[in-house]
């Protein structure tokens, strides 16, 4: 089980159940969401409970998919793919120790010039293929 809060604790997060690798986004979405990259876990959402719904505005930045925010003090929470049975966690919002560790690196054809890649983990132009 992990949990987790917003930067104003209005929305609480428990997580019971399996919690994947973190995967760090650079897209140009993510990039502009987060002045940086978007990390985060993929859980099920049926594994997540949360407390403050009501806080949680979603933002629909493509026909594809929505990004979850708190409307109280605007930190990022969620990325969510249409009718997905998973959802991506913002890492940090987890409370510490969380346990988890950073996988892959993807779209970092998109990334921010500002910044170097240089943790060793695989980098991807985009989002890998598998199977």
């Amino acid at each position: 089980m992990r949990t987790g809060h917003c930067l104003c604790g209005a929305i609480r997060l428990t997580v019971r159940g399996e919690t994947g690798p973190v995967i760090a986004c650079h897209c140009s979405q993510c990039r502009r969401q987060t002045g940086l990259y978007f990390a985060s876990a993929d859980v099920q959402r049926a594994d997540l409970a949360i407390e403050g719904e009501e806080f949680v505005s979603w933002y629909h930045a493509s026909d594809t998919a929505a990004r979850g925010f708190c409307s109280r003090c605007g930190s990022a929470l969620f990325w969510a793919a249409n009718g997905s049975a998973k959802i991506s966690v913002m890492a940090g919002l987890f409370d510490q120790p969380s346990g988890l560790r950073m996988d892959h690196h993807i779209y970092c054809k998109d990334k921010g010039d500002f910044y170097h890649i240089a943790d060793g983990l695989p980098q991807y132009e985009t989002y890998p293929q598998t199977g």
